[in-house]
């Protein structure tokens, strides 16, 4: 999105002729029905930003969005809730049943904060993009990226020092010393880079 506010005419027009070629929505990221597996989910806040700066609001974020995947049937394995975007890992048969839960509890969202902001019809969301997940190894390293991304943003020191991160969980159900295996054997190295 932000690359192609900086293309000239040219450019844009380019880009939007391979994504027509490519069968690719031309304004927002693609997402290919019928293929299930674990899939890794990152939405932003519109432009990025932070939104959900304030506690309450990013605590209001991850409980609302949580329970919207859990009646959704939909159980993310690993999440995280930051000011401007949030990641979680889930595994589900059919990608459609995620747009469908994220519609409608973004706009649930964005109705609240935008209240308790005095923000009334204030974009709050640039919709979601997922990857599938492609083996162990990618999947592991989806867990140190997920779990990492607060320090990896400036947030905090220490992983387990953020509180709206599913790492307690693990901490609790696998160990430190399995999560310090896990960085070990599956680094993150440069995971994200051009998309988080």
């Amino acid at each position: 999105m932000y690359d192609y506010r900086k293309m000239t005419p040219e450019e844009r027009q380019q880009v939007l002729k391979e994504r027509r070629a490519r069968g690719f929505p031309l304004h927002s990221p693609p997402h290919f029905h019928g293929i299930g597996g674990h899939y890794l989910i990152t939405a932003a806040c519109y432009e990025h930003r932070h939104i959900f700066e304030h506690t309450e609001d990013l605590s209001y974020l991850a409980d609302e969005l949580l329970n919207a995947l859990k009646t959704a049937a939909i159980q993310p394995q690993v999440w995280v809730f930051l000011p401007n975007h949030y990641h979680f890992l889930a595994h589900v048969e059919e990608i459609g049943i995620i747009s469908e839960t994220l519609r409608l509890a973004h706009s649930r969202i964005a109705t609240h904060v935008n209240g308790r902001h005095h923000q009334r019809g204030r974009k709050v969301w640039y919709r979601f993009n997922d990857r599938l997940i492609r083996n162990e190894q990618h999947y592991l390293a989806t867990i140190n990226y997920i779990h990492h991304n607060p320090v990896k943003h400036g947030y905090v020191d220490d992983a387990d020092a953020w509180a709206w991160s599913s790492i307690h969980n693990y901490v609790e159900t696998q160990g430190e010393h399995w999560l310090a295996q896990t960085w070990k054997e599956y680094p993150i190295l440069d995971y994200g880079k051009g998309w988080d």
